[in-house]
């Protein structure tokens, strides 16, 4: 069986979701990464009925495997309060907030023994892609570690289309490191993707209908 037909996603719609999701946060943010002391706090059963906040569960073979979250017009003055250092002085982040419709991905994570495992990840980035777009959202905005050996900095960038465009020393996690904002333009990634015709975008974009395309393709 190929590892594409033993990937599932699906998003967290009930408690025994949740304790997967917990499960996954367990292992890594908590007994690896050191960044929580309770991964329960971190998806509280009141996200569940949150219309702004969707998580999103990998399975393998109907185990956790990975997670991720999606904020939807999450309070993005807060970074100010993170002494957040734009790489661009020349950005005006105001304008940039006013102009766009911006969800955040945060608690990204893959099980270690998983982690070799590319399409797992991508296949969390293409449910939380697809819920976006149908959304009407236009940009993602999300943080990785500096110092992280597992930042998904590559797969963001070269892969996806994210452009760092800030840093910040503090965040909600505990951790040290020197945090890198990043920016994807949902439409703008779709063309490259699209262009490129390789098979990142029709796996992220196969099933999608119709509607979806166009939102992305003007």
């Amino acid at each position: 069986m190929s590892t594409l037909s033993r990937v599932q996603v699906r998003p967290v719609i009930d408690e025994a979701d949740r304790r997967d999701v917990i499960t996954v946060l367990r292992a890594t943010y908590q007994r690896e990464k050191h960044w929580v002391s309770d991964p329960e706090t971190q998806v509280p059963k009141a996200d569940l009925a949150r219309e702004d906040i969707a998580w999103f569960i990998a399975t393998i073979r109907g185990r956790p495997a990975g997670v991720l979250r999606v904020h939807f017009a999450p309070p993005l003055a807060q970074y100010a309060e993170y002494g957040f250092k734009l790489m661009d002085p020349r950005i005006d982040v105001d304008d940039f907030i006013r102009r766009n419709r911006v969800a955040e991905i945060g608690r990204f994570a893959v099980l270690p023994r998983y982690r070799r495992q590319f399409l797992l990840a991508a296949a969390l980035m293409r449910a939380a892609t697809a819920e976006t777009v149908a959304r009407g959202f236009t940009h993602f905005v999300t943080d990785v570690f500096e110092d992280d050996p597992h930042s998904p900095y590559g797969f963001h960038t070269r892969v996806i289309g994210f452009h760092p465009v800030a840093t910040h020393d503090v965040g909600e996690l505990q951790s040290r490191s020197r945090r890198i904002t990043l920016v994807l333009d949902l439409s703008a990634a779709y063309k490259r993707l699209r262009a490129s015709g390789n098979w990142v975008f029709r796996y992220l974009t196969g099933d999608w209908p119709d509607t979806l395309h166009r939102r992305l393709a003007v």
